[in-house]
């Protein structure tokens, strides 16, 4: 598959994701949404398609819905959603014309939010809230990737054939936790606790996920020290690591 196609997925199924977790922990973006009521609809020509469910106070991202989208935002390529992604282009409202007003007002504010956690900086790292939000959204974002890559991308794909019956896990002690697991042909993942995780890496803290998801902590120093701590079967962590650190080069 071409860059774009992959670049597109990773938007769609790794990054969108996130806003569950933005209403969830981020006060300001919990207040934006309260009173939503809407489905809106995500429609990659040739790439596939996501539903963000607004309801209750809380966005469910899923690639299914139970209801008719109120809105439907149309991309005639992967490489035009990626466009957007990057502020250079805008999507095609196949439906929700008389919901402009939501789309050019409200709904931006929201995107705006998430982009402030998925963009740290020095200055934002200060905060300790800004971390914990920025760390959930580093964890999630990198199994959710994970799993197009391993679908997808070459390399991944070489991957996918070493981690046959996988289950593999991240979290912090006692804090945040996504795993991803083989289903067949394809690979499905989770945020929580598996019950049974096969493979895990486990950070000690926040602050020590933060770095070394965000590459400030050389990996083979953060796992001798016992930051940062491998269980199970090692040689799935060993396989998929090169693939992780591949995700960089469609999102950065």
């Amino acid at each position: 598959m071409d860059y774009e196609f992959i670049k597109s997925r990773l938007h769609l199924y790794a990054v969108l994701q996130n806003i569950e977790d933005l209403v969830q922990y981020d006060d300001v973006a919990k207040k934006l949404i309260k009173d939503w009521n809407i489905i809106i609809k995500f429609s990659v020509r040739k790439a596939g398609s996501v539903y963000l469910i607004f309801e209750n106070g809380k966005c469910t991202v899923r690639e299914l819905s139970p209801k008719k989208p109120d809105i439907i935002l149309f991309f005639t390529s992967p490489a035009h959603l990626n466009k957007m992604f990057d502020g250079k282009a805008n999507p095609i409202p196949l439906k929700g014309i008389t919901k402009l007003g939501f789309l050019t007002k409200k709904f931006p504010k929201l995107t705006e939010r998430l982009e402030y956690y998925l963009k740290p900086d020095d200055q934002k790292l200060k905060d300790k809230n800004y971390i914990t939000i920025n760390t959930v959204m580093t964890l999630n974002t990198a199994l959710y990737a994970l799993k197009e890559l391993l679908l997808f991308d070459p390399i991944g794909e070489h991957a996918a054939k070493k981690v046959k019956g996988s289950m593999v896990m991240m979290n912090v002690n006692k804090g945040p936790a996504v795993y991803i697991e083989q289903k067949g042909n394809t690979f499905e993942v989770h945020k929580g606790y598996a019950q049974q995780p096969l493979a895990v890496l486990e950070f000690n803290s926040i602050k020590i996920a933060n770095d070394f998801l965000n590459g400030k902590m050389d990996a083979f120093s953060a796992i001798a020290s016992g930051a940062v701590a491998t269980k199970g079967h090692i040689e799935w962590l060993d396989a998929v690591s090169p693939v992780l650190d591949r995700v960089a080069l469609y999102l950065s």
